[in-house]
Order: structure tokens, then sequence, then C-alpha cells
């Protein structure tokens, strides 16, 4: 992982991606401010706010992948403001792989994670091209 210096915001992400890999969902949720803020802007509709919602959120990730491993691939800080790249991988209960990988950029305050901008996505294992894929965004044939 290429990282910032390990102590002030950047240190609160480590501490996520540690407490993702126990799977110790209190260590988890201790990591976000009770007031946490989520936005997804690719899927506006799936915002939310509070800490509680990241509980229930991971209790169905654990539950469903329990040999979910996070990598935090790349981090850099500016200021109280985390910019991340990761990769979750895992098995799901059907036996499919689970792999995410994406974005997050994350807004600290003192040791806990007060919001986040969301783009974090699933794998897309087709074989489109990217001409193929600029065709069907635009609606082209």
């Amino acid at each position: 992982m290429d990282t910032v210096e390990r102590n002030g915001a950047a240190a609160v992400i480590e501490r996520l991606c540690r407490a993702t890999n126990d799977h110790d969902l209190d260590a988890i949720v201790a990591c976000f401010s009770p007031d946490y803020r989520n936005e997804t802007p690719a899927h506006p509709a799936r915002g939310f706010t509070g800490r509680e919602q990241v509980r229930r959120n991971w209790t169905q990730i654990l539950a469903a992948v329990p040999d979910l491993t996070a990598e935090m691939l790349r981090c850099t800080a500016d200021g109280d403001t985390v910019w991340t790249e990761w990769e979750h991988r895992g098995t799901r209960p059907d036996g499919s792989p689970h792999l995410l990988r994406g974005v997050m950029i994350l807004g600290v305050a003192g040791d806990t994670i007060r919001w986040a901008r969301f783009y974090l996505e699933p794998v897309d294992q087709n074989e489109a091209t990217v001409d193929m894929a600029v065709r069907a965004q635009v609606g082209a044939r």
C-alpha cells in the first residue's frame, strides 16, 4: 500500500482496514462518528446518515462474505480529507466471488470518520470492450 504518514487522518482509515480484516464489527463501527454522513454519488438513493446504518451494513456484509478481505491499495491525506483506493475480496454464499474495487474519499474529525463519498463498486466481469461500453452508456447502436 502506498500511504502517507501513519498518523492523523490516515491512521483512522488504516484502523478501519484492520478492523475490516479482523471482522470486528464493533471496531468497524467505532471508526465512524455517530452523525456519520455517507454519499454515494453514482447511486444517490443509497446515501445515509448515522453510525447505526454502518452497523446494519457491515452485519450483512460480514455474514454474507465470511472470508472477506479488504486491501487499501493507495491512501493520501490532505488535512482531514483522506483519498483511498480499495479492493474487497471474498466468497458469497453461493460460492461466487465477491470482488469490489473503487475509491472512497473520507473526512476525518478527531479519531473518527465524519463523512464519505463512496465509489466502491462490484467488478464487472463481462468481456465488453471499451467501445461496447461507451455505446451502451450513450445508447448508440
